[in-house]
């Protein structure tokens, strides 16, 4: 894919664009902590919320939904559509919560919800785990991505790259370089105020590039009816199951068994710990909640969040996945040789091919700006969220009486080592191909059943700091003998084989996981009235968990509508699951089932907007 000079101009005015903004708030982001990490707790809603939706909206993603559609079909996202409701569970029950907890990270409400040095160590150690090992992975499948389009659109065959001096591996360090200096310049002067404000305007230029590629795919083969022709054809017997959003788990050999699709919709959202839909909120959500200015544009925000990242984001990226088959056929063969032979494809770079294939002067450079502006708006979000670990949880728990000037300066070191850290493991993920979706399904097994104990911290006193330290390295553990132990050792044609699967793996995790924080939970001491006290009063959660406490500050005014907000939980999330099939629908004129989804998306808005005015 050559690029014109209109293209080099909207790649060259992006790019000073970004460091503009970075310069403009660098003084601001520079005062103390609370404004380097949380924009001065000043974010209005939509901001807050669109800076959510463009950090998810990564380099990887658009390519790890190619990759499971292809493999899978359209249904086969189920594995992150799962997430939504326990994303309203976030929105509507917790995101108030976290506001008034009033803390940087969400590692940091260990010290405010558990005492004594249990809780200290649990801190610091969450906080090095996440921001040293989760927070490098990620950043490590973003880079991988990121590589992997460049050298399939701008640097394909290029002669620049053939004959560096060095040689190409040279020559794609050096990009990568550029890359991350470019992210870390702006990110590192300019703090949150900086990634909120560059991630709206990113996320913005990333659809627009999005949309318009999808229309000129479909129009490359032929419109609509033709591409699902083509694309139920490339799938052979059973084809038109691709093209569901549903999995029919009643065929023959289905891909997805109805064991799997059940594990997914009742054990995925609570159990696992996961980028972005971390169950009860955490990670980088937290850190724009805690962003916001008051708890009513924290729930708006995380809101609008939900609806844009289901509902809006995924099918110019489902669009784009459908026609790189039908124009690349060999995607998916090649995929189905690989895995009999029990080795590794990734089907995903079909999307950059595309790219590659269609993308004219204008588009061309509005597509490669729209795969930066996801990728820095990644990057920038887990170089400052990691480093918010680093300083709040770590450096400040250990030198709690450094000024605000150091402290501030400490942080900008520390996005930076965070971005070094993250960039090793970006390039050993790039030398090995590692595929995004697989790293997706491994990271939410290694979490699992850890995501239970950070919903009931809020709602049951007899949680302690020991619990989710048990829960935290029990998972863990349980984990890697899963993976590195049982699964190797078990033939694919096995009676056994299915416990080989990601999604099975997870469920037994999380099985052993809740069993073991329980047994420590009643096997440890509770924590002090006086923690539990102070926590009580400065979040007031509701619901029967916290009675003996309740009982001893009966003047304490708490969350009196947790049923409520279970009951809109629920309607959000019928409102997404008929929101994101009444699109496909429309796109694909099957108005029938349109008109279905649309009077059940009908119904749950309504019902929502009637229990949002309750809560």
């Amino acid at each position: 894919m050559s690029l014109a000079l209109i293209d080099w101009l909207i790649v060259i005015g992006f790019l000073l664009l970004s460091l503009t903004i970075g310069f403009v708030f660098s003084r601001r982001a520079g005062s103390n902590i609370t404004e380097y990490f949380a924009s001065g707790r000043s974010l209005p809603w939509w901001i807050a919320g669109t800076s959510m939706v463009a950090t998810t909206f990564a380099a990887d993603t658009p390519l790890a939904v190619t990759s499971l559609v292809i493999k899978h079909g359209i249904a086969g996202n189920w594995f992150w559509w799962s997430f939504a409701f326990g994303g309203m569970i976030t929105v509507f029950v917790y995101s108030r919560l976290w506001r008034r907890a009033e803390v940087l990270t969400d590692v940091e409400l260990i010290e405010l919800r558990y005492g004594g040095k249990p809780a200290t160590v649990l801190r610091v150690s969450r906080a090095a785990y996440v921001a040293l090992i989760v927070n490098p992975i990620i950043i490590g499948w973003v880079i991988n991505a990121m590589m992997t389009v460049l050298n399939q659109t701008v640097f394909f065959n290029a002669e620049v790259k053939q004959t560096f001096i060095g040689g190409a591996a040279v020559f794609d360090g050096l990009v990568l370089v550029g890359l991350l200096v470019a992210v870390g310049a702006y990110c590192t002067l300019s703090g949150m105020w900086g990634v909120a404000f560059t991630d709206v305007i990113q996320f913005c230029l990333a659809m627009v590039g999005c949309i318009w590629l999808a229309v000129v795919a479909v129009n490359e083969v032929g419109g609509i009816e033709k591409l699902q022709d083509g694309f139920v054809a490339n799938f052979g017997e059973n084809g038109a199951e691709a093209l569901n959003f549903l999995p029919n788990v009643f065929v023959a050999d289905p891909w997805m068994p109805a064991y799997i699709l059940i594990i997914l919709l009742t054990v995925n959202w609570w159990a696992t710990w996961f980028p972005g839909a971390e169950p009860g909120g955490g990670g980088y959500v937290v850190q724009r909640m805690a962003s916001c200015r008051s708890e009513r544009d924290s729930v708006l925000a995380t809101l609008w969040y939900q609806i844009a990242h289901y509902c809006l984001r995924p099918w110019p990226w489902l669009m784009i996945a459908l026609v790189a088959l039908v124009l690349y056929p060999e995607l998916r063969t090649n995929y189905l040789e690989a895995t009999a032979k029990g080795e590794s494809y990734d089907p995903g770079i079909g999307f950059p091919m595309v790219m590659r294939r269609l993308c004219s002067p204008g588009l061309a450079g509005l597509m490669l700006v729209a795969f930066l502006a996801a990728f820095m708006s990644t990057i920038s979000t887990q170089m400052n969220w990691g480093a918010s670990y680093l300083v709040r949880d770590v450096y400040q728990v250990l030198r709690p009486k450094v000024g605000d000037d150091q402290v501030t300066h400490v942080s900008r070191l520390l996005s930076v080592v965070v971005l070094l850290i993250g960039g090793v493991v970006g390039w050993l993920f790039y030398q090995y191909q590692v595929n995004v979706d697989t790293a997706w399904k491994a990271l939410a097994a290694l979490g699992a059943g850890t995501g239970a104990v950070f919903m009931m911290r809020w709602f049951w006193w007899r949680i302690n700091a020991w619990t989710e330290i048990s829960a935290m390295f029990s998972a863990l553990a349980y984990f890697s003998v899963m993976q590195f132990v049982v699964a190797p050792n078990i033939a694919t044609d096995s009676d056994w084989a299915f416990l080989t699967k990601n999604e099975v793996i997870m469920a037994i995790v999380a099985a052993l996981t809740i069993v073991t924080w329980l047994l420590v939970t009643f096997l440890t001491s509770p924590e002090s009235t006086e923690t539990l006290t102070r926590f009580y009063k400065k979040t007031r959660p509701g619901g029967k968990g916290w009675q003996p406490i309740a009982k001893q500050n009966p003047n304490i005014e708490t969350e009196q509508n947790l049923w409520i907000g279970v009951a809109a939980s629920v309607a959000g999330a019928c409102l997404i699951y008929s929101i994101l099939p009444l699109v496909g629908a429309l796109i694909f004129k099957n108005y029938e089932q349109a008109a279905i989804c649309a009077t059940f998306a009908l119904a749950s808005g309504i019902a929502l907007s009637f229990l949002i005015k309750k809560i």
